[in-house]
């Protein structure tokens, strides 16, 4: 029973050591790296989009009409695109992803976006429409019921309402595979090669290790910070496919970015893992201006008088500065020190973005900012 115990006892620890050892914030290196030769194209095609209730392009786009008499003609139906008038239908470029595993036969979904002056492609059916590559060739036949995720409605006085945008739709597995890129595939003969979607020396190194770990020492060399070059071992020379699954399946713990992203537009900070601050002292204070525009209406004070009533603008403006003292802000160490140190200034996270840039240009914020 002791003995039984013992074994319980060495096990429970052995899985506990083993979950400790494993990297907290490991990622596979499926969702660190593509194998070259493998990747997505980009296709896009002109189409129109039919079956709208009035809401399609009206007579001023000139395309649109141009295009219901070319398709009509294909169908044996030749009329003056002057003598079309409908508003059933709209001119919509068509765009869509040729997976890198993608064969001949497969559904994709394709994207549909109004390019003329259609108010909803709600309840529209896209006709078949050839999809390009940059090539000039086709590669997908797309067509099928245009899906939005709104809705839109409208009286008769002219006003309306809509839930999300109108003019723009999916067409859920609407593509056909016609034919598959040529070149590209996964090599049968030499070494594989793996590009870093984020490039980092650290990283690379990490990966090839992993790799190492995995066939056999020198089985991986990192080529540069982007780029690992692997050689496949003879016992996987017939699966090739089976040992880059084996491979994309490991776990290794990625370089953390040092940088802190702000986009401007809606005052948005997303701020990395690997972000440091160093001493410094920040002021902040908080400007607010508030103009304020009303009505006077001056009116005759006597009933027989000749006056008329006049009226007035007036404009009020107010200027509001806060007071804003020196802060002092210490070296920290993690990101939850960052955090703490930001949310003791009191700031806005527009007045984030002003703080942040002052801070890496006094030489106090150890990250790339990128602005987008």
């Amino acid at each position: 029973m002791n003995a039984h115990r013992l074994i319980v006892f060495l096990l429970v620890a052995l899985v506990g050591a083993t979950a400790l050892a494993a990297p907290a914030e490991a990622s596979r290196i499926r969702e660190l790296t593509d194998v070259a030769g493998i990747r997505e194209n980009q296709l896009v095609g002109y189409g129109l989009v039919v079956g709208l209730a009035n809401t399609g392009d009206t007579g001023a786009s000139r395309f649109t009409l141009q295009s219901v008499a070319a398709m009509l003609r294909r169908l044996g139906a030749t009329i003056d695109p002057s003598m079309i008038q409908t508003r059933n239908a709209a001119a919509v470029m068509v765009t869509a992803t040729l997976p890198a595993d993608g064969s001949t036969g497969t559904r994709i979904d394709v994207v549909v976006s109004s390019m003329g002056n259609a108010r909803s492609l709600q309840g529209g059916t896209l006709l078949q429409t050839p999809l390009l590559g940059a090539d000039g060739q086709v590669y997908v036949a797309a067509q099928g019921p245009v899906m939005i995720g709104g809705f839109g409605a409208s009286g008769a006085s002219g006003s309306s309402t809509q839930v999300n945008h109108l003019t723009a739709g999916r067409v859920p597995s609407g593509g056909i595979i016609e034919r598959h890129p040529p070149g590209g595939g996964l090599p049968t003969d030499g070494p594989i090669l793996l590009t870093l979607r984020r490039p980092s020396f650290v990283t690379a190194r990490r990966i090839a290790d992993a790799i190492d770990g995995l066939l056999g020492e020198g089985a991986a060399t990192p080529l540069d910070g982007s780029s690992i070059s692997i050689t496949v071992p003879e016992r996987f020379a017939a699966d090739r496919v089976g040992m880059l699954a084996d491979v994309q399946l490991l776990d290794v713990d990625p370089e953390p970015s040092a940088r802190v992203v702000i986009d401007e537009r809606t005052g948005t900070v997303v701020v990395g893992s690997a972000v440091r601050l160093r001493e410094a002292a920040v002021a902040h204070g908080g400007l607010t201006i508030q103009i304020q525009e009303s009505t006077a209406v001056s009116q005759p004070t006597g009933m027989l008088t000749s006056g008329a009533t006049v009226a007035a603008p007036a404009t009020d403006v107010q200027i509001a500065e806060g007071q804003g003292s020196l802060h002092h802000i210490p070296s920290t160490a993690s990101l939850e020190d960052v955090v703490s140190a930001m949310n003791a200034l009191g700031a806005s996270p527009r007045d984030l973005i002003t703080i942040f840039q002052a801070l890496h240009a006094v030489g106090a914020l150890d990250a790339e900012i990128q602005v987008q």
